[in-house]
């Protein structure tokens, strides 16, 4: 009897203790399943960082490569550039010699410009000189012009008059061919005429006395007609 209620408490207690021992397994499967979990969860949060950081830095390497060929294109164009500022730089040397050259021809005209000076002031008085000379030469001219004035008045006198006496002549040599008449009826009174050119001694000495006396006459009107006129 005593044996069996001895057994009957120990079956209980290992009921118990298994119970016990279960519940803990239990629990500490949870606990295990809890911990896997959660390092399931970090392990995808690693990987999900992992990748968005492969990316970005993908990304970056990309930005990089573009800014490399960016940068080695416009170090290109730099190149370039510095090139034409060389050769600008050297045209600019060149005209910097030109201007250099002109700046030393200027102070030696410049240093010209005293005995320029002088001359300009002897040009002055020179001008001065020249001034007073036409002054007088446009007075002289102003008479001269008057005397043309006259002299030109004159020869138009002149001019009328000669065509005066030409009429005058032209009437003397009708008027001689109408004295020469008598003259040749005298001519035949005298047995031993003197003879001229052909003609009649007394009859070339009777024209030679009215040519003389017309031509005083005419040469007369003439002078008179032109003293009056000046």
């Amino acid at each position: 009897m005593v044996d069996e209620t001895t057994e009957v408490p120990t079956s209980t207690e290992d009921a118990v203790l298994e119970q016990r021992f279960r519940r803990a397994v239990s629990s500490f499967e949870g606990i295990v399943l809890s911990q896997i979990d959660i390092k399931n969860t970090l392990a995808d949060r690693l990987n999900y960082s992992i990748r968005a950081g492969i990316i970005i830095l993908g990304v970056i390497a990309i930005s990089i490569l573009i800014l490399l060929l960016t940068l080695s294109t416009q170090v290109q164009r730099i190149s370039s550039v510095v090139n034409d500022i060389n050769e600008h730089f050297s045209v600019v040397s060149n005209q910097m010699a030109k201007i250099d050259h002109h700046f030393n021809s200027i102070q030696q005209r410049v240093a010209l410009l005293d005995a320029i000076e002088g001359q300009t002031a002897v040009m002055d008085s020179e001008m001065a000189a020249i001034t007073g000379d036409l002054q007088a030469m446009r007075g002289t001219v102003g008479g001269i012009s008057q005397s043309v004035a006259v002299v030109r008045n004159n020869v138009m006198n002149i001019s009328v008059a000669i065509d005066r006496m030409g009429l005058e002549v032209v009437n003397m040599s009708h008027d001689m061919g109408r004295i020469s008449k008598p003259a040749r009826s005298m001519n035949k009174m005298f047995p031993f005429p003197l003879t001229r050119g052909g003609g009649t001694g007394l009859t070339w000495l009777w024209v030679c006395y009215c040519e003389a006396v017309v031509s005083e006459f005419v040469v007369g009107q003439v002078f008179g007609n032109v003293v009056l006129n000046s």
